[in-house]
């Protein structure tokens, strides 16, 4: 486990603690196993995703949030080598953290990259109205929200406010990797 993971482990289990809840609390709150979630925080597993995702949503807080709380401190220049990267274990979808959240900043940039033939779904919104702008790099992706499925190519920019679930696929042959921004 590398230090990102095991600085992730620590802050979800602290954030469980704050609440005063317990690993079955969580588990009802989040729709993911008391067990997955014991492992997640004693840093036997890397969370998915999609578990993070749903995590967030227990905790009311955007997944670039909870990894802004893992990360260092503010600094005005980042540079692509110390760009945090994390990788989903389960689909392979990585997430390079260009710009991170700040106490002091409200938007942030990721740059995402989804292999082909993926299909990546997230269950709710950690705050109705969250506003992104995605922005195609490279490849394919059909995105589907609030019962409405955008096609995007390269070029292209989905705007959006987050109001509910939202479904990421890419086609079996094509990935995509996009930039992100969130405005919080």
């Amino acid at each position: 486990m590398n230090e990102i993971e095991t600085r992730l482990a620590d802050r979800l289990a602290a954030l469980r603690s704050d609440r005063g809840w317990s690993l079955d609390d969580l588990a009802k709150r989040s729709a993911v196993s008391r067990a997955s979630l014991s492992r997640i925080e004693n840093g036997d597993v890397s969370p998915t995703a999609s578990v993070l995702g749903k995590l967030c949503v227990a905790y009311g807080m955007t997944l670039s949030r909870l990894m802004q709380m893992v990360e260092d401190d503010f600094i005005p220049l980042v540079t692509h080598a110390s760009q945090e990267v994390w990788t989903d274990p389960e689909t392979g979808y990585r997430r390079r953290l260009v710009s991170p959240t700040s106490r002091l900043l409200s938007g942030e940039v990721i740059e995402v990259e989804i292999d082909p033939g993926q299909r990546i779904e997230y269950g709710g919104s950690p705050r109705d109205g969250l506003e992104h702008h995605l922005v195609m790099l490279d490849g394919h992706l059909t995105m589907q929200i609030d019962g409405t499925t955008h096609h995007l190519g390269e070029g292209d920019c989905l705007r959006y406010q987050l109001r509910g679930g939202n479904v990421f696929q890419t086609p079996k042959n094509a990935g995509a990797r996009y930039h992100l921004f969130i405005i919080d």
